[in-house]
């Protein structure tokens, strides 16, 4: 069997910051051929040379417009046939939540999905998070009716299911599993779209985000918020997919899936 074509997504709550938590070593050891990042929060002019351009890597960024605040990265082994970094949006444009990669008929749509909280806690943000969510499946949806096969990967800041998180009965009113924002995740999933993770695993326990609070990682009290959600075509290559919570250097882990190469023919 041929090696299989690596795509993974991680959230790395500030780039500079998992530099210097070893992001360099993971990504030389990782064997990932695509890897989207999520709150980068940083510009490329400043992140160390070794990360802005790593070795044997294309990279490109999409920073939001406020200085260390939100922005997606993505680094690939193959330079992209194509890149976009914009919904036509430009609320969310600003923002730096989304950067598109084609690599033949594949493309990869990695995604920082808003946190609906808000600044205070209040939820105030759901709103323009569920649009955000609506004007992307849009976009992903017209990307897999033009032929491609589309895989939209990221820090999607909601748990599916009760099985997604620890403690579901004790964050029914808590964003990132409210049913208004759990119901956008099954609308996607409605329309064919495919939980790859979901897809080879299906019992509980494995989560890809933990509170920083003391002893919460360590006990594993997490929610499964990063997500790579596959097209059907897509999906007939995938041979596995996974998450890595022993790696360290964010409060996120790493997510991903495997690919049968032909994916991109």
């Amino acid at each position: 069997m041929t090696r299989a074509l690596r795509v993974a997504s991680w959230n790395v709550n500030g780039l500079r910051a998992c530099a210097r938590k070893g992001f360099s070593r993971w990504l030389a050891r990782a064997g990932a051929d695509i890897v989207g990042l999520q709150e980068v929060r940083a510009l490329p002019h400043e992140l160390p040379p070794a990360v802005r351009a790593p070795r044997d890597y294309h990279a490109e960024f999409a920073p939001a417009e406020q200085r260390g605040y939100s922005g997606v990265a993505l680094y690939a082994r193959r330079k992209p046939d194509a890149v976009e970094r914009s919904l036509g949006l430009p609320h969310f444009d600003v923002e730096g939540r989304l950067l598109v990669a084609r690599f033949g008929r594949l493309v990869v749509a990695n995604a920082y999905f808003p946190k609906g909280s808000g600044t205070l806690r209040d939820n105030s943000r759901v709103p323009y998070k569920l649009a955000f969510y609506r004007a992307l499946f849009e976009r992903a949806d017209s990307l897999r009716r033009a032929g491609f096969r589309v895989l939209v990967l990221g820090d999607f800041n909601t748990a599916h299911r009760e099985i997604d998180l620890a403690r579901p009965q004790g964050n029914q009113k808590t964003s990132g599993f409210l049913p208004e924002e759990r119901a956008e995740i099954d609308r996607w999933i409605a329309a064919g779209w495919v939980d790859a993770f979901r897809s080879f695993v299906p019992e509980g326990g494995h989560y890809s985000w933990w509170s920083q609070r003391q002893g919460v990682r360590e006990r594993n009290v997490g929610w499964r918020i990063d997500y790579v959600l596959a097209s059907p075509a897509a999906m007939r290559f995938a041979r596995s997919a996974w998450i890595a919570p022993q790696v360290r250097g964010s409060d996120h882990c790493p997510v991903g899936v495997d690919l049968d190469p032909a994916v991109l023919g």
